[in-house]
């Protein structure tokens, strides 16, 4: 990634895809944008699909909580930012500086990042070695999605472990066909004004995450109690940030949540919230 991101900075034309990314442009700045920045949050840190429900159950009790998570902001923001390097310049250079290019959503990573491959010396092995990665990533995060459902229905319906898997992983295939097909052969069908790919990323990542995220504050800070998520945490290490953690997880995050939530349905809808 880091090589990529190199080289896709070093492009011609590709500086003013990095000034454009990189250096504030606080006229542009709005409501829109922070609450766009606070949604990505859920996709990027896989918040409210049980990623972290999964792994965290995994972990051992002598693991430090509180230092766990600085790291996962730190590498997130940092995988992040070299996304950002690879795809914003990108665009820049093959769209001629066409800002509204950056408009097209999670399919920008496959529309873009071929053109930057072909471009290369031996791209298409970098392409190949690039996307298998991608492939490796996408299957270790459904994993963990996936054990939760799996999970869930073994303790509801008592069925065995490899029926259970089985039935999850059908299942999960059939509702990726579509999307797999939305940039083919599929590419013409178009839900809400957007790709079949896009619509499925705006349902989970703009809609049902947040619903799914405002609901789990609500438990934990008033059905099941802040304490029993604090002395979890006092476990392997003091809890420095607790009551940091108690104001936020009870009063900011839901506020902020539901703000999340309505603009992203508006904006879904085509109603641009100032």
């Amino acid at each position: 990634s880091i090589v990529i991101a190199v080289y896709c900075v070093c492009m011609p034309g590709a500086l003013e895809g990095v000034k454009y990314y990189l250096m504030p442009d606080f006229s542009k700045f709005s409501v829109t944008t922070v609450l766009a920045a606070l949604g990505q949050l859920f996709y990027s840190m896989s918040l409210a699909m049980g990623i972290m429900i999964t792994y965290g159950s995994y972990m051992k009790k002598d693991v430090d909580l509180e230092k766990s998570v600085h790291q996962i902001e730190i590498f997130d923001t940092g995988f992040a930012l070299l996304a950002g390097l690879m795809i914003v310049p990108s665009v820049f250079v093959f769209s001629g500086g066409d800002e509204s290019q950056l408009q097209a959503g999670a399919g920008l990573m496959f529309q873009m990042l071929p053109k930057v491959f072909n471009t290369m010396w031996m791209g298409g092995v970098v392409g190949a070695v690039f996307f298998l990665l991608v492939l490796f990533a996408a299957l270790t995060s459904s994993i963990s999605l996936m054990e939760t459902v799996v999970s869930i229905l073994q303790d509801k319906l008592h069925w065995h472990r490899q029926v259970t898997c089985l039935v999850v992983a059908v299942g999960a295939l059939a509702l990726g066909i579509p999307s797999s097909l939305g940039y083919g052969v599929w590419s013409g069908v178009q839900i809400l004004g957007l790709s079949i790919l896009d619509f499925f990323d705006f349902i989970s990542n703009s809609v049902l995450m947040p619903i799914v995220a405002f609901l789990t504050c609500i438990f934990v800070g008033y059905f099941v109690k802040t304490k029993v998520i604090c002395d979890e945490v006092k476990l392997s290490s003091p809890f420095h940030g607790e009551k940091l953690f108690v104001v936020i997880i009870k009063y900011v995050a839901p506020i902020c949540i539901v703000a999340i939530l309505v603009s992203s349905v508006l904006n879904g809808l085509g109603i641009v919230v100032i």
